[in-house]
């Protein structure tokens, strides 16, 4: 079975761990979906805590049952934990795919940050995602997934790339070396704990800022390329697997989306935005942690170059919505009007803090996203949002619905968002990668614990905000 057939199997569900989709009689009854606490490979009294008050006070009972199921699905299914030489060390798969993708961990456990302070264990198995990133990252700065066998052979013999054992997968992408840094600095902020920022951590950064170096390919390609035999264009990279040209601008290469699907234009307009956050926030740490004056101007050299490059090549002019920001540019002029589902994506742009909610160039391109204009906005009888690519047409994600709830300034429009999520998973209590505009029942991936979480995240979020917003 290849990669795709295995992502967009509808009936894939892992032994042991799901009932099978419920039909409509029994789903009006929410009957229990989430696995025997004896079954769950993590269990914090904090989240258990939060489950139990948003169910005590929030009168929609699909709701709370969606909660209950969704928000401690990372923690019940794909965490494994354990101390490894005396360290903490937490192995994060996503769902129906034993790997451990660097983005995907690290939002997999983002909403779980604010519960740590009062959670020793819980906060325990955070630092130990932070450690194995560190290793993962020092192994090869270019992969994007890990196995925890670091014997494994990737199972993609027909992959022309550098490939170690080890590692699932090289698709060279930005946000898998943001990703790490996010999720570092907010552990740090919230618990001033510096033991995970040792020295090897200090060296996974170096590797990242030279990465991102050699990915703005300004003297040459660098060391990275991929191709890939597969009958999937989005699962190869053209130009002896160095990408189209790009002309240097002072902007970072990725080869790959967040979806990992290749990119068109190599120059990621998200990506970008993120790896100027990433860079400020990985500068300040090495100075305040490490005191390694050096790099910290190394690093945010390099977030003002390539800020400066994004203000000067990311915005075009659009005959319907003005200003917006493209989705990809190569540097000489040509670009993509889209977005993508997956995150970074120009909608997620404020969640990840690299603009503002009120950025009128976002908002622009937030109104240019969410219309027809969009290539991959797709609106039907069971719900509208983005999709992508990797999956096809007509297949809405749900983690886009999320994320324009997420960003969403406007009471009416989180409402709607909350409403199209609760009538579209397809009568399972979870969450899917993405689902038809017409039939929620048709979806991809039974078990994504990313879009799990990521919709329990939204909810405590307006939980804790607006609660009057889930009646």
């Amino acid at each position: 079975m290849n990669r795709r057939t295995f992502l967009q199997n509808t009936a894939l569900l892992s032994a042991g761990v799901y009932l099978s989709p419920l039909s409509a009689a029994a789903a009006a009854e929410f009957p229990t979906v989430r696995i025997p606490v004896a079954k769950r490979n993590f269990r914090s009294k904090s989240v258990e805590k939060a489950i139990a008050e948003f169910r005590k006070n929030v009168k929609d009972k699909e709701l709370t049952w969606l909660f209950e199921n969704c928000f401690p699905n990372t923690l019940d299914t794909t965490v494994t934990y354990q101390l490894k030489a005396g360290e903490p060390d937490t192995y994060v798969i996503t769902g129906d795919i034993d790997a451990m993708w660097l983005r995907d961990s690290s939002a997999q456990v983002w909403p779980y940050l604010k519960f740590i302070q009062k959670d020793e264990p819980l906060r325990q198995l955070i630092a130990g995602v932070i450690n194995r990133q560190t290793e993962s990252i020092l192994k090869d700065p270019y992969a994007n997934a890990f196995y925890n066998d670091e014997a494994k052979v990737g199972e993609w013999s027909t992959d022309l790339t550098d490939m170690q054992p080890g590692i699932h997968e090289r698709k060279w992408e930005i946000d898998s070396l943001c990703y790490p840094i996010r999720l570092a600095h907010a552990y740090w902020k919230i618990t001033g704990d510096t033991k995970p920022f040792d020295a090897q951590w200090q060296q996974a950064i170096q590797a990242t800022l030279k990465t991102f170096k050699e990915q703005q390919r300004k003297d040459s390609l660098g060391p990275y390329k991929f191709q890939r035999e597969t009958a999937w264009a989005t699962d190869g990279v053209p130009m002896s697997g160095y990408g189209y040209p790009v002309k240097p601008v002072g902007l970072i290469c990725s080869m790959f989306r967040p979806s990992d699907d290749a990119t068109i234009y190599p120059f990621l307009i998200p990506s970008n935005f993120f790896a100027v956050v990433s860079l400020r926030q990985a500068a300040e740490m090495v100075q305040d942690i490490a005191n390694d004056t050096q790099t910290a101007r190394d690093l945010t050299a390099l977030a003002y170059e390539v800020d400066k490059a994004l203000q000067e090549h990311a915005v075009v002019e659009h005959p319907q919505f003005g200003k917006v920001y493209a989705y990809e540019v190569n540097g000489f002029g040509s670009y993509n009007l889209m977005d993508d589902a997956n995150v970074p994506s120009l909608l997620s742009l404020p969640y990840l803090g690299a603009v503002k909610a009120t950025d009128p160039v976002y908002l622009n391109t937030r109104k240019m996203l969410l219309s027809g204009n969009n290539p991959f906005f797709f609106k039907g009888s069971a719900a509208e949002g983005i999709g992508g690519p990797h999956v096809g047409l007509d297949m809405i994600w749900p983690m886009s619905i999320t994320m324009r709830g997420l960003t969403s300034t406007d009471n009416q429009e989180i409402r709607e968002c909350i409403g199209m999520l609760k009538k579209t998973h397809g009568e399972t209590g979870f969450m899917h990668e993405s689902f038809h505009k017409d039939d929620p029942k048709k979806f991809t991936r039974a078990w994504f614990a990313w879009a799990n979480t990521l919709f329990g995240e939204f909810l405590w979020k307006t939980y804790e905000e607006q609660p009057k917003l889930l009646a």
